[in-house]
Formats: C-alpha cells, structure tokens, sequence
C-alpha cells in the first residue's frame, strides 16, 4: 500500500432497527473496507489516529459510534442487551460495498467474533480482534469498570477530567486537551460534564457479559475466516493463557503482541498497530506471502 493525504472524514448517520447511529467514512472509494468496532465505553474517537493512517494507505475505513455511545442514539428504556449490538452490526456490515475487514476492540471483538462464528454466509471479510479473547481476564475488566463507575457525578470542568484520566492511563504522556475531552462529555444541566455513554449499559450489558463466555467459545470454533489477534504485552484484560485458549479454538489465527500497549492498543502504540493491520490486509489480497502464526513486534 503507498501512504498517501487522504480527504477528511464524512460524517452520517445510519438507522438500525430501533435509533441512529453516527458513522463516520474516510476514503470512501478505497479498498479494501475496514469497519471498526470500539470497546465499551469508547466512541468511533478511539479509532481517529489508526482509521487516518489507514485510509492515508488506501483502505476505506468506516467508523461508528455504538447504541448508547458518543452521538449515537440512546435505548428509550435503557434496556441494553448483547443481541441489539450483534444486530447493529451486521446491518452495518451489511451495507458496506463489500464485506468489510473487522477491526474490533475489546467488546467490539466480542461482537465481531460471535458474528463470524454464527452467521452464515459470512458477514466479515476477515477479523482483526485488537486485546480481547471470548475469555478475558476478570481483573482486568473490573479495573475498567471500576473507572467508569468511579464519578457518578461527573467532573467540574476540563482539567478535572483531563487529571483522572491521567491516573487512570499512567502510560500515556500528557494530559488530554479540552479539544479532545468535547467528544467524550456532555454537559448536564447542573453545569457538570458526565461521560458520553449511557448510564443505564451498566446495568444492561456488564451484568451480563460473564455469561456469554461459552457462547463466545464455541463461536471462536466455528470462525473459518483470516483472524489477526493483536493483544498488548502489558494489558490485564488478555494474558498469555487466554491467547493460548484462543489459538486452540482458531488454530489458523495469527497473533503478534505488541510489547509498548496495555489493553488500550490503539491508542498506546498507533504506529505498530497499523503496521501489522496493513500487513494483515495485504496478506488477504496477496495468498502467496504466508504469515508467521505468532511473534512478537519489537520496539521501534
């Protein structure tokens, strides 16, 4: 692929079954397509830096901001439930030009896994699952919940937000500016910010995710398609245990760890993780330059 200026992103909306998701496109007449599916708690924000880099090499990168996340519609009843996103996805999916390459983080993974596993005919081109196994580590994910359920009453301004999150991503250099915290909070109407996603999906989707981990393994056994498992050296959500259990059940997966990124990849090591996508991708197009299954990317 030759890294070029790609033209700015559009911006639109999509209607699902019952509300709107915003969905944002870059290159839009460049192959192949990548649909990216954030993590929970995340908005189409998380994918800015690698969907650029990306489109700037020739892909077509769709990006969309969850039911109940970021400027996407929120459930009327606050009754969020697994089958809603696993079917806002395949409509989506469904309406690229071609089946897309999913590129899917952490519970954007998991609803891109259970989808390849299940729906027939295949709904993906291939599948890019960025930290995230159908059995994750329970420490690790309550670490992230515990973060999220940390401010109910949200934060007094800018700085206050920007200063937790530094010591929630001790990793990351800097502080957020308040340019890029905008997309992240909403003002309410006591003056204080909150965060963007819907308080009620903890009560929906947390509480029942644990449950849904045989459903995920057996979905991981029936994936026929390309599978890329990237995973973070120093995340807790994956460890080396559940990439091996991964492997048994996708034995053809490949799978690199990247030595610099905890369970937030993209955003902790943007550049080696739009390396190995871009490989990845071009190993799809071109059948004759084998991959290795596993390695590990070395610091650049």
């Amino acid at each position: 692929m030759v890294i070029a200026s790609a033209p700015p992103p559009v911006v639109g909306r999509f209607a699902v079954a019952d509300l709107g998701l915003a969905v944002e496109t870059r290159q839009p007449s460049g192959r192949p397509t990548l649909l990216f599916a954030h993590g929970f708690g995340q908005t189409r924000g998380a994918w800015n830096a690698a969907a650029s880099t990306l489109a700037a090499a020739g892909c077509r990168c769709v990006s969309f901001d969850s039911r109940g996340h970021g400027e996407s519609d929120r459930v009327v009843d606050g009754d969020y439930h697994m089958e809603q996103f696993v079917d806002d996805l395949v409509r989506l999916a469904a309406a690229q030009p071609e089946p897309p390459v999913l590129v899917g983080a952490s519970m954007g993974g998991l609803l891109g896994l259970m989808i390849a596993g299940e729906v027939s005919p295949s709904t993906f081109r291939a599948l890019v699952l960025v930290d995230i196994t159908p059995r994750w580590e329970t420490a690790g994910v309550e670490r992230i919940l515990t973060f999220m359920q940390a401010h109910p009453d949200g934060f007094a301004d800018y700085v206050d937000a920007a200063e937790q999150i530094a010591g929630y991503l001790p990793q990351r250099r800097g502080r957020k500016t308040e340019q890029q915290l905008r997309p992240l909070l909403r003002q309410s109407a006591d003056g204080r910010l909150r965060w963007h996603w819907d308080p009620a999906l903890l009560a929906g989707m947390v509480q029942e995710s644990e449950r849904y981990q045989p459903r995920l393994q057996a979905a991981a056994a029936a994936v026929e398609l390309p599978v890329l498992l990237l995973s973070g050296a120093r995340s807790d959500v994956v460890s080396q245990a559940t990439v091996d259990e991964f492997l048994q059940l996708v034995p053809h997966a490949r799978h690199v760890d990247l030595p610099d990124a905890t369970h937030m990849v993209a955003g902790d090591a943007n550049d080696a993780f739009t390396r190995e996508v871009v490989r990845f991708v071009e190993s799809l197009e071109s059948s004759s330059k084998p991959l290795p299954q596993t390695g590990t990317v070395e610091p650049q």
